[in-house]
């Protein structure tokens, strides 16, 4: 069995050498432009900081801070790694599609660069919802809330992680109708079954809302909107690729089975 399973654990080692290997050269990359990345992720908190303190007074000082020796330092690696995720999302998607290729038939290995341009694609339409969506109306109400009493001091390394989980938490989830397309194609889902399933998808759409967005329920429901959206959207992509069959098929097939089985007996 562990005989078996050598040339695919090599070809797993050889694919996930090469993602890391990139991943590393775009950190040390992106490391070298932290800075103006950093502006980027913290513009839409300065903007609702700009916003609070027309409104409060004592969120006139509101400030971005660190309380940590070594928080530049620590948020510059963070940073880096984010955007470094980002820049080798398309060769790690590729390594994934050169993985899995051996066991797909040949019409279906085609399929390797909208796999690739798609995934890479509706992830970066996730982020750019989360950024110029969500997280300006995200931050305005939390930071807003409870102004009127409190000066917001926001910790940079906080801030950075939270970030961070709602980029990759949105762009995570509009990946779903690339899934959609990929599962149908292989002929593992059609539009009845995920119709079927719609009522229990919207359940499991607030649970992963729940767990890839900060605990608050302005960002969740930001998210789960979209993810329902994006399930009706994925239902249409399926019903071109893989479309279940007719009813009405179904039943004359069946009735063709039960004349012809009394000639059988």
């Amino acid at each position: 069995m562990f005989d078996e399973l050598r040339p695919h654990l090599v070809e797993l080692r050889k694919r996930l050498g090469i993602s890391v290997l990139t991943l590393i050269g775009m950190f040390f990359i992106m490391f070298y432009f932290h800075e103006p990345i950093l502006e980027w992720m913290i513009h839409p908190l300065n903007d609702a900081l700009i916003e609070v303190g027309k409104k409060s007074v004592n969120a006139a000082n509101g400030m971005v801070t660190t309380n940590q020796v070594g928080g530049a330092f620590f948020v510059a690696l963070k940073v880096a790694f984010f955007a470094a995720i980002l820049g080798a999302l398309p060769v790690i998607l590729w390594q994934i599609w050169l993985f899995i290729a051996p066991g797909l038939y040949e019409n279906e290995k085609k399929m390797i660069l909208p796999f690739v341009f798609g995934g890479t694609t509706m992830f970066v339409v996730g982020v750019a919802f989360a950024y110029y969506i969500v997280t300006p109306f995200g931050f305005d109400f939390l930071i807003t809330f409870g102004s009127f009493k409190f000066t917001p001091l926001i910790n940079i390394e906080d801030y950075v992680g939270f970030f961070t989980k709602i980029m990759f938490g949105f762009g995570l989830a509009f990946e779903l109708p690339v899934f959609a397309y990929f599962l149908a194609l292989l002929g593992l889902v059609d539009d009845r079954q995920m119709t079927a399933f719609f009522k229990y998808a919207i359940v499991l759409i607030f649970i992963v809302a729940a767990l890839l967005t900060p605990p608050d329920v302005l960002t969740q429901l930001l998210m789960a909107g979209p993810l329902i959206v994006l399930y009706g959207f994925s239902i249409l992509i399926v019903k071109m690729v893989n479309p279940a069959p007719k009813e009405d098929d179904e039943d004359d097939d069946e009735d063709e089975e039960e004349a012809v089985a009394p000639q059988n007996v």
